[in-house]
């Protein structure tokens, strides 16, 4: 799909909604907020959306005030943009109502992605969709703000892992360098997602570190986040996020699971909602392993949602370690 014909159904729509995908990460608040703030210097009305909340660590971005829990009503946009998901569904419980808005654009860098929406601009190669972002807002000559700037190089930092994981491309580089010249400061971006945390995190995690189970040949670490965990350190959904990242630290371990219970089930009362996210080396590709759950997402990080009982959960995971 050509970039002009995005371009050009954005010169002719005059009021937007933008969205990404819940438990939102840095490239997907980046993307987000970038794009949001770019169209709205181009004199188009715009409503972020994300099923939220947001992680603490990406609260000092500019203009995240912008970012609505609700979508409020689907009949007032003639076009949709959904951002950084595989799959439409990714945004959350209103992916129903926003399928019903004229025009869909499908903005994602997940090989995996579905192709949904009527218009999609689908590019695996990209870093990031922040990247993404960038190339469009550029190619519709709109300048780039320090708030734009900021949003970019977050989305790029975090999805690139600090600029270490294998998608870590010359283009993510330059783009980031572009980035710092128009006013983000690199130093600022790392103190706030690596180097503060709260206190809740660090009571959380010490109980993440206590669940973790290997796989019999070592090779899968498998961590797992309940309910009662929150609770009991005080701990909020936004806290949860790259904790998956200690997990994958674990000497000889190729593969690293979180298990995050979302809700319970009052059906059957062993059963929950779970959010499974997956990280690995290069030899092993999780997107596989997350497509056969329903999921999807790149190579190296991928997830998926599953309603289960915890003990059929991992069983089903641990399968998987066999072949590690």
């Amino acid at each position: 799909m050509s970039i002009q014909q995005i371009i050009e159904q954005l010169k002719k729509s005059k009021r937007l909604l933008l969205a990404s995908h819940m438990l939102p990460d840095g490239d997907a608040i980046g993307a987000l907020i970038s794009l949001g703030i770019a169209l709205g210097e181009y004199k188009k009305s715009v409503r972020l959306y994300n099923e939220g909340p947001i992680p603490a660590v990406y609260q000092f971005l500019p203009s995240l005030h912008l970012i609505n829990n609700t979508v409020g009503d689907v009949a007032e946009f003639d076009t949709a943009i959904i951002l950084d998901c595989s799959d439409l569904h990714r945004i959350g419980e209103v992916a129903a109502e926003v399928s019903k808005i004229p025009v869909l654009i499908n903005i994602d860098h997940h090989m995996t992605n579905t192709r949904f929406g009527n218009l999609q601009l689908i590019d695996p190669s990209a870093s990031s969709t922040a990247e993404m972002v960038y190339r469009l807002i550029t190619q519709m000559g709109i300048p780039i703000n320090t708030g734009i700037a900021y949003s970019i190089y977050t989305g790029i930092m975090a999805d690139t892992g600090s600029f270490r994981f294998k998608n870590t491309t010359p283009e993510a580089f330059e783009i980031s360098y572009k980035m710092v010249l128009s006013g983000a400061e690199p130093h600022k971006v790392a103190q706030h997602v690596y180097e503060t945390t709260s206190l809740k995190r660090i009571k959380l995690l010490h109980m993440l570190y206590e669940s973790i189970e290997l796989s019999f040949n070592g090779k899968m670490s498998i961590m797992t986040l309940t309910q009662n965990m929150l609770n009991a350190t005080g701990s909020k959904l936004e806290d949860v996020n790259g904790l998956i990242n200690y997990a994958k630290q674990i000497e000889n371990v190729k593969l690293a699971v979180l298990l995050y219970e979302r809700r319970r089930s009052h059906a059957r009362k062993n059963e929950s909602d779970f959010h499974v996210s997956l990280r690995s080396d290069d030899e092993v590709n999780v997107a596989a392993i997350a497509t056969s759950f329903g999921g999807g997402g790149h190579q190296n990080a991928a997830g998926f949602d599953i309603h289960a009982t915890l003990p059929e959960l991992k069983r089903s995971i641990f399968y998987f370690s066999e072949n590690l």
